[in-house]
């Protein structure tokens, strides 16, 4: 896909992540730290499974327009093992929660989806 459909492939995107993640923790303090932790602990496998918990995580990023996060779930849901039905349920909720300003992240998330199942390995 090209820039001008999104603007990470999904190992540019996960690679300057984690990098400005790293950045991050180096500079933080107890406040910040423990919000990240908090994070990472939510979405681990629990009651519900961890492929669920982030597409609840892709709905609520679509609707507040998140584009970071949005992908940031694409891959992890997509690493969870989502299929493309689930994937698509999931966008039709977050556009009726979300509404039509939603529909160009909804176009750049579908099409990163199709980027992240072109790849032989799962990020």
């Amino acid at each position: 896909m090209s820039d001008a459909i999104h603007r990470h492939s999904p190992d540019q995107f996960s690679e300057e992540r984690e990098t400005l993640n790293e950045l991050v923790l180096a500079k933080a303090g107890t406040s910040i730290k423990r919000f990240w932790n908090l994070d990472a602990a939510v979405y681990r496998e629990g009651t519900l499974p961890a492929g669920t918990k982030h597409l609840l995580g892709l709905v609520a990023s679509l609707v507040l327009r998140c584009d970071d996060c949005i992908q940031y779930h694409q891959i992890e849901a997509y690493k969870a093992g989502i299929s493309d039905e689930e994937f698509e349920e999931t966008m039709s909720i977050g556009l009726l929660v979300g509404g039509s300003i939603t529909i160009p992240h909804i176009r750049h998330a579908f099409a990163f989806w199709e980027e992240l199942k072109t790849r032989k390995e799962k990020p």
